[in-house]
């Protein structure tokens, strides 16, 4: 235990000094001239001339070099000193103090949103005693967060007025950009603990505490409380996640959050409020992870040090064929119909066609068939993401047996804004599909690797194991019949859950300088383009949302299909209740198994 603090603290320390460098060097890397930028930045009517340009760099002390000015801005900032903004001139950070408590703000309605639709999705497994497929939870998860910011605008705030449409002045102006976050974050979530609770619910001392009176709250209320220590550290991320990553939403309700600040900094080169903004993202992050952690061990107790969990075993719900059939029937169609049409034939006298026998999804803003373009795109969306995905869940496995380095490097990770980590990755890398799936993986990987290292150090210390390991089970034998069984599948199903929200970050680095680029008709590319006139031709946009939404439905209840098939492969040995263990007074320790 000691150990993993120790790399976990030391973790998070390198990984911090790295991208605070790496951003320090972005004007550099990125091969433009940050005295150039910084001058359009300031005056657009400005003309560029040598002394214009050579004044800026005498200004900013450009010709120091990146070192000497990454160096001198790490003493300021001993003394709490941000910097002036290269930009405006201004203090970095009121700027950022305040673009941070817009963020929280909007953070904690959103998290409130989606715990509520959490909630909404774990009750009837609670009720009913059995889990689900989770298709409905993975379409929600699916749901394009910048496509739902701008249907909300519309209907609510433009054609029913209940509420304002852009800017914070005051509550009022949270609750439109909350729900546009909170329901892919609460579909997340809702899925995570769906998943986990068959298992615990079919334990022995649900049944003895059922027999013996106990009431239904007093039951799920144990129930999710054991489930929830291996989660705690999502719940973490997806509050981090809320603040930094809200930047499209952000822009569609002009809040001037930290995300916002941050990407406009970085397109300007505005050094100082991009490293204040980040700096803030990462000292979040770390916080939040932080009392993550000291949350998930007070809900374990003293049975994570003392080897005495008691886990439940690997139990994923078996969907109906008939749901990921009907889910790959319906998407395998339009893709295959689509494939026979033509993706680039621009008819502009057919501009923004609703549905017809010519066009079954209608036109886009150009005249294109929409299903031409959905057929067509299908392949490097879903292949492309499909990779990332696979590569992410392989890395998380992997560092999931170093649990102080994966929740060290996590929650840095995690915390660093995606178009951030794109900007980065465009500056060192260039343009190009394989940059923009570089930049995904490595904003994909720590909700997995979190997730996964939760679970391998509950494994390890189970009682189950310490059995194993006195009746001589050798090291290789424990890993591969009994850790990786109890890891690999909730961690590939959660891999799976996100798997649409990484095309979707695909797409967005596309307007970066990565990834694909107009026409290409790449899914996040046409739900982008149909933003501008989602009002007048709603069907442009539904159409790649709604395939995105089956994709996830299928993935999800496709595997989970899939594994109820394989687990009966899987042997566990039962588990033998302890006296005094399975009574209903004894509540935490029969929950948490110490």
């Amino acid at each position: 235990m000691e150990w993993t603090v120790s790399a976990a603290g030391l973790t998070r320390a390198l990984s911090l000094v790295a991208v605070i460098t790496a951003v320090g060097l972005l004007p550099w890397l990125s091969g433009r001239d940050p005295a150039l930028t910084v001058l359009r930045a300031r005056s657009a009517e400005q003309e560029p001339t040598k002394e214009a340009l050579d004044a800026v760099r005498r200004d900013l002390g450009l010709d120091a070099g990146p070192l000497s000015l990454l160096g001198s801005w790490a003493s300021d900032l001993a003394r709490g000193d941000l910097g002036l903004s290269w930009v405006s001139g201004t203090e970095v950070l009121p700027s950022v103090t305040a673009g941070l408590q817009v963020s929280l703000g909007l953070m904690g309605a959103a998290f409130g949103f989606a715990v509520v639709l959490a909630c909404v999705l774990v009750a009837p497994v609670l009720v009913r005693g059995r889990g689900s497929a989770g298709a409905g939870a993975a379409m929600l998860a699916a749901v394009p967060e910048f496509l739902l910011a701008t249907v909300a605008l519309l209907v609510c705030g433009v054609w029913l007025g209940w509420l304002p449409t852009s800017g914070w002045q005051g509550p009022q102006y949270m609750v439109l950009p909350a729900l546009a976050l909170g329901v892919p974050a609460g579909g997340v979530l809702g899925r995570l603990v769906a998943d986990a609770l068959p298992a615990v619910l079919d334990e022995r001392w649900v049944e003895l505490w059922r027999g013996a009176g106990v009431s239904r709250a007093r039951v799920s209320a144990a129930a999710l409380r054991r489930v929830l220590p291996p989660l705690v550290p999502q719940f973490g991320m997806a509050a981090v996640g809320l603040t930094g990553g809200a930047v499209a939403v952000e822009t569609v309700f002009a809040v001037p959050g930290i995300g916002r600040t941050a990407l406009g900094a970085a397109k300007s080169q505005d050094l100082p409020l991009l490293q204040g903004a980040v700096l803030a993202l990462l000292a979040l992050g770390l916080v939040t992870g932080a009392v993550a952690a000291l949350l998930r061990r007070r809900l374990l107790g003293p049975a994570l040090r003392d080897a005495e969990l008691s886990l439940p075993p690997v139990r994923p719900v078996r969907t109906h064929p008939a749901i990921p059939l009907a889910l790959f029937t319906v998407l395998a169609v339009a893709i295959g119909w689509g494939l026979l049409r033509d993706p680039y034939a621009v008819n502009t006298a057919a501009r923004l066609a609703s549905p017809s026998w010519a066009h079954p999804l209608g036109t886009d803003g150009l005249g294109r068939d929409v299903l031409a373009r959905l057929g067509h795109g299908a392949a490097p969306t879903v292949g492309t993401a499909a990779a990332v995905c696979l590569a992410s869940l392989l890395l998380a496995l992997a560092l999931g047996f170093l649990p102080g380095v994966a929740a060290g490097a996590s929650d840095i990770a995690n915390a660093l804004p995606p178009v951030i980590a794109g900007i980065l990755v465009a500056a060192a890398a260039g343009p190009g599909t394989g940059g923009a799936a570089f930049a995904v993986a490595l904003i994909s990987w720590p909700p997995l690797a979190a997730h996964a290292a939760a679970l391998v150090q509950e494994v390890r210390a189970s009682a189950f194991l310490t059995a194993q390991r006195a009746i001589g089970a050798t090291p290789w034998w424990i890993l591969t019949r009994h850790v990786l069984p109890s890891v690999a599948a909730p961690v590939a199903r959660h891999a799976l859950l996100r798997l649409p929200g990484m095309a979707l970050a695909l797409a967005s680095l596309g307007f970066l300088g990565l990834g694909s680029q107009p026409p290409a008709p790449e899914w996040g590319l046409l739900l982008d383009e149909s933003r501008a006139y989602v009002e007048r031709a709603p069907w442009a946009a539904l159409a790649p949302a709604v395939a995105l939404a089956v994709l996830a439905g299928l993935a999800v209840s496709g595997a989970s299909y899939a594994q109820g098939r394989q687990v009966t492969r899987v042997k566990r040995v039962p588990r033998v209740p302890r006296v005094g263990k399975e009574a209903p007074d004894g509540v935490g320790r029969a929950v948490v198994g110490a």
